[in-house]
């Protein structure tokens, strides 16, 4: 199964496989229990400079993209990437990238999951 990506605040299903949060903060009104994870990725998520600068303006998307796999590069989000990518093998890549945007084709999900798909 390929890695998929949804937002939270769709709840869990069944096909979802290992649930992982790329979030560096928490998503608003979800409980701990209702998201039902398996991992919460801190360190693969933007850089909060990062996050901050591209405040989910689509006009910003590709230069958001081209920072992030920037960071993913190196630093803190490299070695997360890494870590990523062996939870996903391990899991045979049945997998859900998790994310709070209301974007559902602008945020840092689609970034990563093209990333696990090209490696």
């Amino acid at each position: 199964m390929p890695v998929s990506i949804k937002r939270i605040y769709e709840g869990a299903s069944e096909d979802d496989g290992i649930r992982i949060l790329v979030d560096r903060v928490w998503p608003r009104g979800v409980s701990r229990e209702e998201a039902k994870l398996d991992h919460w990725m801190k360190e693969v998520a933007p850089s909060a400079d990062l996050r901050k600068w591209f405040g989910h303006d689509q006009d910003r998307f590709g230069e958001f993209r081209e920072r992030y796999l920037d960071e993913l590069a190196g630093g803190i989000q490299k070695s997360g990437l890494e870590r990523l990518k062996k939870i996903v093998a391990e899991n045979r890549g049945n997998a859900t990238l998790l994310y709070g945007a209301k974007d559902e084709t602008h945020n840092q999900a689609v970034v990563l999951m093209e990333v696990l798909e090209d490696s």
